[in-house]
Parts: C-alpha cells; sequence; structure tokens
C-alpha cells in the first residue's frame, strides 16, 4: 500500500489534470504539449452545428466542464454550451490569437495587449487580470509546484511569467533575448519552451532558475512537445528536431531540402512517432527514436494547425479549411471536410466530438 501510495504521489505532482474523461482542456491536450488523446473520433462525422462570433478566429478552442470556448480577434472570449448555445462573452479589449486554458472552474487566457484575464467559466466574471508589457500570443499552462497551482505562460516582452493561478499574483519572470510566441510545455516540474531566440529554455517552475539552454541556432515560434524527457520540435527554417533533454543534445533533425518552409505547427508525439504539418502543405509522420519519415500527406494548402492523435487517427485542418483524418499507419485520408475558411489553431477533441474554430468567425462542432 505504501508503495502504491508513492506511485501515486509521482504521478499526481508531475501534471495537473491530465487528460480527465471528455475534456480537452488545454490546447495540446495536457500539460506536455503531447497533442494527443484518448479519446476517440467517430470514423465518419457529421457536422451538428456551428456558431457565428463575428470575427477572424486564430485561437485553438477548448472544452472542459461542458462548455467549449474560443477568443477571437474581435477580443471577446466567447463560451458556448455543448448544443451550441452561447452561455456569455467577456471582452477583453484587444485581439485573442492565444488559447484559453479551462482549470477547476476558471478561463485563463491572454490577448494582444498582453492582458491575461482569469474568468469564472460558468459566468465569465473576472476573477483577475495581469498585464505583461507585449502581446500574448500562446495559451497558458498550468502546474501544481506543491504549495499552490500556477500558470506559466510567454509573451512578446521576451518574458517567460508565472502567476499564482488564484490570485494572478507574480511569482517570477524569466527573461529571454527575444519574442516568445508559442506555449511553454510543463513537464517534471520544469518549464520548456522555444523562442524567437533560437533556444530551448528549461526552467525550473518554483524558482523560475534557468536550469539549462539549449542552442536550436533559428526561430521557434510553435509549442514543443515533451514526451519521456524529450522534446520535438519544428522551426522556422523548416527543420524538425529532436532533442534529449537530459543530454542536451539533438538526437536528429528533418527537413525538406526542396522547399525549406516554416514548421509553424506543433507536433504531436506518441510511444512510436511524431507528426506534425508545414507550410509546404504536407503533414509528415517520423518514427520517433530513428527520424526516419514513415509517411508524408499532401493537404492541398499550407498547413498552420497542429495535428491531434486520437488512436490509430491523426486529425489535420489547413489554411484552405480542408478536414482531414489520417490513418497513423500509413497516412492515407479516411475522412475529408471543406469549411473554406483558414484553420490556424488545432481542433479540440473530445469524446465522440471535436470542436474546430476557422477565419470566417465560426466555431464548427463535428461529431456522431
Amino acid at each position: 500500500m505504501t508503495a502504491r501510495f508513492l506511485i501515486l504521489s509521482i504521478l499526481l505532482s508531475q501534471s495537473v489534470l491530465g487528460q480527465t474523461g471528455g475534456d480537452w482542456y488545454i490546447f495540446r491536450g495536457d500539460p506536455a504539449l503531447s497533442g494527443i488523446t484518448s479519446n476517440r473520433l467517430p470514423d465518419q462525422p457529421k457536422l451538428l452545428w456551428s456558431y457565428h462570433v463575428g470575427d477572424d478566429l486564430r485561437s485553438a478552442p477548448v472544452s472542459a466542464s461542458g462548455r467549449v470556448v474560443a477568443g477571437s480577434m474581435d477580443g471577446s472570449v466567447y463560451c458556448l454550451d455543448l448544443k451550441g448555445q452561447l452561455q456569455w462573452k467577456f471582452e477583453t479589449g484587444n485581439g485573442i490569437e492565444a488559447p484559453a486554458l479551462l482549470y477547476k472552474g476558471a478561463v485563463y487566457v491572454g490577448n494582444l495587449d498582453g492582458s491575461m484575464h482569469c474568468l469564472d467559466i460558468k459566468t465569465g466574471m473576472e476573477k483577475w487580470s495581469y498585464k505583461a508589457e507585449n502581446q500574448i500570443s500562446g495559451s497558458p499552462n498550468i502546474w501544481d509546484t506543491g504549495d499552490r497551482p500556477v500558470i506559466v505562460f510567454g509573451s512578446y516582452d521576451y518574458y517567460l511569467y508565472c502567476l499564482d493561478a488564484g490570485t494572478g499574483k507574480l511569482i517570477w519572470k524569466y527573461e529571454t533575448d527575444n519574442f516568445i510566441n508559442g506555449a511553454a510545455a510543463c513537464y517534471q516540474g520544469r518549464a520548456i519552451f522555444g523562442g524567437c531566440d533560437g533556444f530551448l529554455h528549461v526552467v525550473e517552475i518554483k524558482t523560475g532558475n534557468l536550469e539549462k539552454k539549449i542552442d536550436i541556432a533559428t526561430f521557434i515560434a510553435s509549442s514543443v512537445a515533451i514526451s519521456k524527457n524529450i522534446a520535438f520540435l519544428g522551426d522556422h527554417d523548416g527543420t524538425f528536431s529532436c532533442v534529449d533533454l537530459d543530454k542536451e543534445k539533438i538526437i536528429w533533425t528533418w527537413e525538406n531540402d526542396r522547399a525549406r518552409l516554416p514548421f509553424l505547427a506543433s507536433p504531436s508525439v506518441t510511444r512510436e512517432v511524431a507528426v506534425i504539418g508545414n507550410e509546404d502543405k504536407y503533414t509528415y509522420c517520423f518514427n520517433r527514436s530513428t527520424g526516419d519519415l514513415v509517411w508524408r500527406f499532401n493537404s492541398g494548402s499550407r498547413i498552420n494547425a497542429s495535428p491531434v492523435i486520437a488512436g490509430n487517427r491523426v486529425l489535420i485542418a489547413n489554411m484552405r479549411g480542408d478536414l482531414h483524418i489520417l490513418d497513423i499507419n500509413k497516412g492515407n485520408s479516411l475522412w475529408s471536410y471543406e469549411l473554406g475558411s483558414a484553420v490556424t489553431g488545432n481542433p479540440a477533441v473530445t469524446e465522440g466530438r471535436f470542436y474546430i474554430a476557422a477565419a470566417d468567425g465560426y466555431i464548427y462542432c463535428f461529431g456522431k
């Protein structure tokens, strides 16, 4: 019993929530930003409903507690129920690119004037706000330090911030040498993120102290996925890298020599493969251990939205508004749908459903 209790305590200390039930409470599914889910996708999803917010939607939707939340470029946060009915909206005063985080009845969301807001998920009432010195484009992440849960997020003011999740009080901020565009992964008590300064930063969440800094040598605009102390990331020069965090060493890299276009999407990583989309229109699947290309799929348009892996399926979206469910083993399309409007944020996948936000201002719900 003592051994079981210790194992459970270790697991709980590694993540605040993990993925609970059908929720997709953070834009990549869990604090490690792995982009995978135990939820199942329908074989042939149908459009169940859509809701129009009236302006461009660039942030990925999230879903928990029977709610779907997305921020719009009109500066408002929209909260819908699972039938697509508006429950509330909150005006932040500036456009929203960053996906929200849902945690214990609260909504955390940042906007382009650098304001981080904490809202009540039931009412939309503001609990607190904090002002950074430049825009916030990446989702906040959540971690329990043992003393309290904290949220971690980056800004274009070059800082990574750590705030008390309950009060919004600043605990620490860590300075980099350039913009921070993506979200920080939280893994084993560390915040791990790439910056436009060309480094992969590993920062202790409890103290804000730098543990290590690994030279990637070019802009990292997207978020990093962490699995078994290995980081997977794409960069602006078109290189996809696998990095051993313990050894501070790049294990393997891959690039499309013919195109060398940016990876603006974030990867999804399982025990066997890493999957990511590129501006060259392709979704790529790699053997995570060797970096060998397993397959690639031409979506027909640029890919900025990150994929989601659900079992043996991969859900992708592109800048033409095409949605595909791919077979993870072969890379062939099993289902497709034409939205006709660009998608930059990844889907939120819940049990039997997924939600997509598009540039036409609609939030779409697909399911069975």
